[in-house]
């Protein structure tokens, strides 16, 4: 039976936690240091704390160590390893090698995205270097993932919701380039979500400031079983930046999804963690905030648009009635798409307008259908919007958390002057004896008593994280109170908690001296290589839209140019520092 985890992103341990409680079955964070997203990490104390609610509910933490590692820092990188490890996460996601070679870090390890796996030559390398697992490029068509699990005997872990890099993983150096800072060392700019001109060799210009590599965010929601059947048992949400209700959000609309799966085939698939979730809100990811959806290369075709340049996204909300000064900024009169909208202070909005691209504002104040919002370029009447930031959904989803419990059968016995002991076994397998002495008189009606003490058993308080779901009282029975029965119930789940989890079985380290299977080599000027093509989106492809030659094109970004290459034979396209490069093949 394959265990399908749904691994969430976590930039806090309040956001691990949340993930949890929303259905997660691993966590992905980062430690002090050395986790590709520098804007998150945490201090060694909370990610313990993580792990420790974590294990409750047999969740699972991996600790990202996927940055580039510079020659001085392996001693400070193997301490911080070594107290992560104390700490009890269940495995690194590492990109440099030389980590698998320390004896002393025995938790699985998991080859991070960073490591570009992209064919199956790249996956079995980590495959026989020992990995636990290995983390795919998102951009693969679900073909290429099927080869690349029939080719392991790894696990295997795919991206299936959120922002894309429009470059292969780690083999990005655009934000470097432009800015000095290196997303390989978790400094990103997202210079991909920059303005760019377009322009030929002559200097005109086709596009004027737009998102020209910004694409659209990942969403596998409706493909899951596709990827459970090519052999993927891990699906990664991305968003280690994301703050809780997007996280909640998304984990839980994922996490019924695949609680769906596990019951349409119940001998075939089951969950990799357990607890039952339950309450809350009603998860929808359109309502959070995205740049609207794709699949990217997933079916193995071109598809438009990929890119976000074009598309205000988010819900169709209506189109403008009026737009007014008011104050110094503008007051919007909406003609709305539905009957029942509902607009809140703080929604935040989109649209499209040819001259200016995609424009987000935040609404000042919303009456009605009316809308005040600072002065904005581009708005007129007719124009559609669309709400990317429902304010009323995130609080709803902030303060409506649902709650996981794992679900525990309970055999009552009574023995000698009424000694109540108390069999629990939980879901997953754990097991607890509890006695306490009662020195009150026998219940005069068993039946009630009986119903007693099952109502009060199974009630949920706040401090804990278990729930009976069955119980079984055979014999006489006690007369006890509510206060009684509570406090017994208090004292069966502070045993079950203390009884561990099965640990994960420890890995064996690899010798030193490793060989690479290197990337793929490129010139020196290529700064990131993309299956994503300005020409196809422009509708200028040549070969499939039978466009007439551009001839060379330029992208302009605050004064540095930029050389596009096209790769027409392998369908890629290549952006490069501006020295003339062009590749093999383009047209």
């Amino acid at each position: 039976m394959l265990a399908l985890e749904l691994l969430a992103p976590a930039k806090d341990k309040a956001v691990g936690i949340a993930a949890i409680d929303c259905g997660a079955d691993a966590v992905y964070i980062a430690g002090p240091a050395w986790g590709n997203r520098k804007a998150a990490g945490n201090s060694m104390d909370d990610v313990r704390e993580l792990c420790t609610y974590a294990h409750r509910f047999g969740v699972r933490i991996f600790l990202t160590v996927n940055t580039l590692i510079y020659p001085d820092e392996w001693d400070a990188v193997h301490s911080v390893m070594l107290e992560a490890q104390d700490a009890g996460v269940d495995a690194f996601i590492f990109r440099e090698e030389r980590l698998l070679t320390w004896p002393d870090i025995t938790v699985p390890m998991h080859a991070s995205t960073q490591c570009a796996i992209r064919t199956p030559e790249r996956a079995r390398h980590f495959d026989e270097l020992g990995c636990s697992r290995i983390i795919l490029e998102r951009g693969l068509s679900l073909q290429e993932v099927r080869e690349i699990c029939a080719a392991v005997s790894c696990e295997v872990e795919f991206f299936v919701h959120g922002a894309l890099c429009v470059c292969y993983s780690g083999d990005c150096r655009l934000s470097e380039y432009l800015d000095g800072r290196s997303a390989d060392r978790g400094e990103c700019i997202q210079a991909c979500r920059s303005l760019y001109d377009l322009v030929d060799a002559s200097g005109k210009v086709l596009v004027k400031g737009r998102t020209l590599l910004s694409l659209r965010d990942f969403k596998l929601l409706d493909r899951l079983e596709d990827l459970a059947d090519a052999g993927v048992c891990s699906f990664k949400i991305e968003g280690r930046l994301k703050n809780a209700t997007y996280v909640k959000n998304v984990v839980r609309e994922y996490s019924l999804a695949l609680d769906a799966l596990v019951q349409k085939y119940p001998g075939r698939y089951c969950r990799a963690s357990f607890g039952h979730v339950s309450g809350g809100f009603t998860p929808d990811s359109d309502r959070s905030f995205n740049r609207g959806y794709t699949t990217w290369w997933f079916d193995g075709r071109r598809e438009r648009p990929w890119s976000s340049m074009n598309t205000a996204n988010g819900e169709f909300v209506g189109e403008l009635q009026s737009v007014q000064p008011a104050g110094g900024g503008l007051m919007l009169t909406l003609r709305p798409a539905s009957p029942g909208l509902a607009l809140a202070n703080g929604d935040g909005f989109a649209f499209f307008e040819p001259s200016h691209g995609v424009t987000g504002f935040r609404a000042d104040r919303c009456e009605g259908m009316r809308i005040w919002c600072k002065k904005l370029d581009g708005l007129r009447p007719g124009t559609k919007l669309f709400r990317n930031l429902d304010i009323a959904f995130e609080r709803e989803v902030e303060a409506s958390s649902p709650r996981r419990e794992v679900l525990v059968d309970v055999d009552v016995t009574v023995s000698g002057k009424f000694v109540v002991e108390l069999r629990a076994t939980s879901e997953d397998g754990r097991s607890v004896v509890s006695s306490f002495n009662a020195d009150v008189p026998a219940a005069e009606n068993r039946e009630r008593s009986a119903a007693m003490l099952r109502e009060q058993l199974s009630k949920r308080s706040g401090e804990m994280s278990f729930r009976v779901r069955s119980l079984d009282a055979a014999g006489a029975l006690p007369l006890l109170s509510a206060s009684t029965i509570n406090s017994m119930r208090r004292l069966l789940a502070e045993d079950l908690a203390d009884v561990a989890v099965a640990p994960v079985s420890p890995r064996t380290p690899v010798s030193d001296g490793l060989t690479n299977v290197p990337l793929e080599k490129r010139d020196a000027d290529e700064l990131m290589r993309t299956r994503y093509c300005i020409k196809y989106e422009l509708g200028l492809c040549p070969k499939y839209q039978k466009a007439a030659p551009t001839g060379p094109l330029y992208l302009i970004n605050n004064g540095k140019r930029l050389a596009l290459g096209f790769d027409c034979a392998r369908c890629e396209m290549t952006v490069n520092r501006n020295s003339g490069t062009r590749t093999a093949g383009q047209a």
